[in-house]
């Protein structure tokens, strides 16, 4: 009976690990164009934007209009979806650590299963179909309805939230991209 117990835990842990590996986030066909920052102070919607401030090393990117115009259509989206500057943060972090805020398709060899657009959300796993995740107005809804049942997400570290909602292999990555999101959630809101 032991021997069943542990082999079924076993069974457990990898299938979890299995998952987390297939779910995980593409970012070998970005050129490595991310350089580690000091973090830089925000306006004053501070505490809005980083409530708890960052956690680690902070990384960043120039943009360039592709990836602004993407900003700019989560931010709409958000708006859009009554939230607010925080769930905005969350979103663009999640979209840069994804996808370096490019929406991308079909990446053949190089994809991870289905995942597309800036999300990196997968057809197969619910997200919508291929036209619809790799349309950033869809995708940051679809992300923002599963981030509006993160219960606390307000409360809780950017990474934790964006890892509820996304089921990432790699969790603590999305930290590091909490100032650039909130820079451009800061430069960006009102325009």
């Amino acid at each position: 009976m032991n021997t069943i117990l542990r082999k079924s835990v076993l069974g457990i842990a990898g299938l979890a690990f299995t998952g987390g590996v297939f779910a995980g986030p593409v970012a070998a066909h970005a050129a490595d164009t991310t350089h580690a920052a000091k973090p830089v102070a925000v306006t004053v919607q501070g505490d809005k934007l980083i409530p708890h401030g960052v956690q680690g090393e902070q990384s960043r990117i120039d943009l360039d209009d592709e990836q602004t115009a993407n900003v700019k259509a989560i931010i709409a989206a958000t708006k859009k979806a009554g939230m607010d500057e925080r769930a905005a943060v969350v979103s663009i972090a999640t979209a840069l650590q994804e996808s370096k805020l490019e929406n991308l398709g079909h990446l053949g060899d190089r994809n991870d299963h289905d995942s597309q657009g800036l999300f990196q959300q997968r057809p197969s796993s619910g997200w919508g179909t291929v036209e619809q995740i790799t349309d950033p107005e869809y995708s940051t809804t679809a992300f923002l309805k599963g981030l509006k049942q993160v219960d606390g997400w307000k409360d809780m570290p950017l990474t934790k939230a964006a890892q509820t909602v996304q089921v990432s292999a790699y969790p603590d990555h999305y930290a590091q991209w909490e100032q650039q999101a909130a820079d451009l959630v800061a430069q960006h809101w009102n325009s």
